[in-house]
């Protein structure tokens, strides 16, 4: 019997109607805003209403991708939802984005590392694809909505957009997916977290009061952590996958700082163009930007058939993780 590999059917994305612009925060964050815009690239961001959760983001994304492949939600067999912001510690947002898009038959779970957390549900969709025959679609979203957990008054909130996009893989003859890689440091984890809400230290008054339960950078990742990693887990696919730098078509990064991508090529060798971003018209979109950012390379006919394309995330913890796809012609049939 031939193997099954694992090929990207459609894409899809969801963004929340009201646009939030730098001026706008400008007017409370001038000489942050002035010192990041430049070097982020981003000029705005989207921010979902106040009745909206992670799953509502999540569920819109998922149900545009199942739409483009002409797939009903039930002939789905596995939904993973990939987020640092979920809608509760407990059930599963995959849970809940299952009801809403009504996908009866699939069994679902999170993947929790945050920028990373696409490629690695991306490269596990593959894996249970390729070993499992009763598993022939999987949808996968990113989704974010950090801005709900940040403080207002933290600077920092200049950076995050809300958003969620999506694939839905299915069961190929033709090799999609063809190589992963991962890297992480758990020794940096308390440098970018919420404190409180966790097992650790169960929320409290004192907690709240204290700011505890909101998302805060404490301290800065070393700028090696991405400048370094980011070429390294690029490289490594493109060995795996039987490729050479150079026949990469597009390269996707986390879309945080643009100044961070354009280092990253330099180091690949790459030309600058051959990088697709988003952050200028979404912001930083966390585990929802490579998805984001792969429909909109997708629907700007910068990734079709044919196309090589690596996905490289980086989140708090740290963890890392990429993928190299090869698009097929499944791509837009369904």
């Amino acid at each position: 019997m031939s193997h099954v590999h694992a090929a990207l059917v459609a894409t899809g994305m969801h963004v929340p109607a009201h646009e939030l612009p730098n001026d706008a925060l400008r007017e409370r964050f001038a000489s942050f805003v002035d010192s990041v815009e430049g070097p982020s690239g981003i000029r705005t961001r989207f921010r979902a209403p106040s009745e909206h959760a992670t799953s509502d983001l999540a569920a819109r994304a998922g149900r545009a991708a199942l739409e483009r492949a002409g797939v009903d939600p039930r002939d789905v067999d596995l939904v993973i939802v990939g987020t640092d912001t979920p809608d509760h510690l407990t059930p599963s947002t995959s849970v809940i984005v299952q009801h809403r898009l009504g996908a009866t038959r699939a069994g679902t779970f999170d993947v929790g590392c945050a920028c990373a957390s696409f490629p690695t549900a991306v490269a596990t969709a593959a894996g249970l694809i390729g070993t499992n025959r009763t598993i022939r679609h999987v949808l996968v979203i990113g989704a974010y909505l950090m801005s709900r957990l940040a403080d207002p008054d933290d600077p920092m909130s200049f950076f995050y957009g809300d958003g969620a996009g999506a694939a839905l893989l299915r069961a190929s003859p033709t090799p999609g997916v063809l190589a992963s890689a991962f890297r992480a440091d758990g020794s940096h984890a308390s440098k970018w977290l919420i404190e409180s809400g966790g097992t650790r230290e169960p929320a409290s008054v004192e907690s709240v009061e204290a700011g505890r339960t909101r998302v805060r950078m404490i301290e800065k990742y070393p700028r090696e952590v991405n400048d370094e990693g980011w070429p390294m887990l690029f490289r490594t696919v493109c060995d795996r996958a039987g490729w050479r730098v150079d026949d990469v078509d597009l390269a996707i990064f986390t879309q945080v700082r643009k100044s961070q991508i354009a280092r990253a090529m330099e180091s690949l060798g790459l030309p600058f163009e051959r990088a697709h971003t988003i952050m200028e018209r979404y912001g930083y979109t966390g585990s929802a930007c490579l998805p984001m950012a792969l429909h909109d390379a997708v629907e700007a006919g910068r990734a079709g058939p044919g196309a090589r394309v690596v996905l490289v995330g980086s989140g708090v913890g740290y963890n890392q993780a990429a993928v190299a796809l090869e698009l097929t012609d499944a791509l837009g049939r369904g």
